[in-house]
């Protein structure tokens, strides 16, 4: 099995709403230090699935910086190697969502 299909469902075994694929680039890092750049794989109103550069460790708190949201503080539910599942702390309102969306698809254009 791939690490790619290991994904645990947030909270009680049930996943907060639909998710879709993205490949847009973001920052992560942990109160001001350790910052690095990360990929959003999967984006969902709730949480999104991350590609690093560098292992996080889950249950961390940590700043995601969203290209033109700006930051979101996130809670590390499950890792598995340079892959992480994020939590917000406040889901993304539908508008932002779609602006994510958006913006991967004007990159896939480009």
């Amino acid at each position: 099995m791939l690490a790619a299909e290991i994904e645990p469902a947030f909270a009680a075994g049930r996943r907060h709403g639909a998710r879709e694929p993205v490949a847009v680039d973001a920052d992560i890092e942990r109160d001001g230090l350790e910052r690095a750049l990360c990929r959003l794989a999967h984006l969902s109103l709730h949480g999104a699935r991350v590609q690093t550069y560098s292992p996080l460790n889950r249950g961390a708190t940590m700043w995601l910086t969203l290209p033109r949201l700006g930051i979101r503080a996130v809670t590390i539910v499950w890792v598995n190697e340079f892959l992480a599942g994020c939590q917000f702390f406040e889901p993304l309102g539908q508008d932002e969502f779609d602006l994510l969306l958006d913006l991967d698809e004007t990159l896939r254009r480009d």
